[in-house]
């Protein structure tokens, strides 16, 4: 494997680890007017992700850090291509970042559901369109010889994008409801299990859409086997929910969402972002990449720092790692408000 080729694998390896984990924070969001019913379950949900969800979002700046250095020519035809996209997704996760750790400043029922509502569009909006932009750089975007896009905003909107941010948001969205039926005790564990297997339904009959879409149109042997192997894996998550196994069922879904990422890369592979004006404009991992001496610089400090920083989250997880109940939130009335996480988690990890 040379280094172009271990960097694509690498920066593949970032985004599942982004879809992962921002995934669930996302279905959390999406979800807080669905699960929770009053101030104080709704303070549950928050607190469920409060310590995470930041350290989260880290995922994501690494790898927009490492498409930077690794293949600036993709770098740039993507953020010039999807600005508007980009954009919204960026403006999004900064409103739902800035509610966090506003809404519990003031105890007024008008100020919180403002920031609720700025959480649920927060999550809604990128778990949307992360799925159309993934599913337009696989599906091949109007690109020139000078590997500049060519292209208008609504040309990104077409049906199999839709779909694919359609998959994304059910995908993250089940995989929300089954992180707060693991997280949460009582009555929101109990309505968090019955949403998992509503949702479920739809995520599967819109999954498997689109995999068999991206296999006939874009599929290999390697796709169909980890096309497979993510509607297995989707599949046995709602049995698992179903026997009230909601550990497995999050590893499952999970690994649901792993697959699927891993399965759109390797229809990518060898383009990084193909043209559908002209295959011979499409960039490659060959012809978007840095000089070797730069990726030879890169590939030592990620195989140094990687495992320090995965090391972290999962002692942080681990830290984090009981159960919370509305009996583990205190008034909210004269008790000075923490960032989410600090009032509830903080008195079980």
């Amino acid at each position: 494997m040379d280094l172009q080729d271990f960097w694509f694998l690498l920066i593949a390896v970032l985004w599942v680890g982004y879809f992962v984990l921002e995934g669930f924070d996302f279905g959390v969001g999406m979800l807080l007017p669905v699960l929770g019913r009053d101030d104080t379950e709704r303070r549950v949900l928050i607190n469920t992700i409060g310590p995470v969800w930041d350290g989260n979002e880290v995922w994501l700046l690494v790898a927009g850090g490492a498409t930077f250095a690794a293949f600036p020519e993709w770098y740039a035809t993507l953020f010039s291509g999807f600005y508007l996209p980009l954009f919204l997704i960026l403006l999004a996760l900064i409103v739902r970042g800035v509610a966090f750790e506003y809404r519990g400043k003031r105890d007024e029922p008008q100020w919180r559901q403002r920031w609720d509502v700025a959480i649920v569009v927060g999550s809604f909006l990128p778990a949307l369109l992360w799925g159309v932009a993934f599913a337009n750089i696989v599906r091949g975007v109007p690109i020139d010889q000078n590997f500049e896009y060519t292209g208008g905003f609504f040309n990104l909107l077409n049906p199999y994008a839709l779909l694919g941010g359609v998959v994304t948001l059910t995908l993250f969205a089940l995989h929300g409801a089954i992180f707060l039926a693991l997280k949460t005790t009582g009555d929101i564990r109990h309505r968090a299990h019955l949403l998992a297997q509503q949702i479920g339904v739809v995520a599967v009959l819109v999954a498997a859409g689109f995999l068999v879409w991206t296999q006939v149109q874009h599929g290999d042997g390697w796709t169909a086997l980890t096309g497979v192997l993510a509607a297995l894996a989707l599949v046995g998550a709602l049995l698992a929910n179903m026997r009230r196994r909601e550990g497995r069922a999050f590893a499952l879904t999970a690994g649901t969402l792993a697959l699927a990422v891993a399965t759109l890369f390797l229809a990518l592979y060898p383009d990084v972002m193909p043209s559908s004006t002209n295959a011979a404009f499409s960039l490659t991992v060959d012809n978007a990449s840095s000089t070797p001496y730069t990726l030879k610089v890169m590939s030592w400090v990620a195989v140094i720092m990687t495992p320090v920083v995965l090391a972290y989250q999962a002692w942080s997880y681990w830290v984090f790692r009981k159960r919370i109940g509305v009996e583990h939130i205190p008034p909210s009335a004269g008790v000075p408000q923490q960032r989410p996480g600090q009032d509830a988690d903080t008195r079980i990890g």
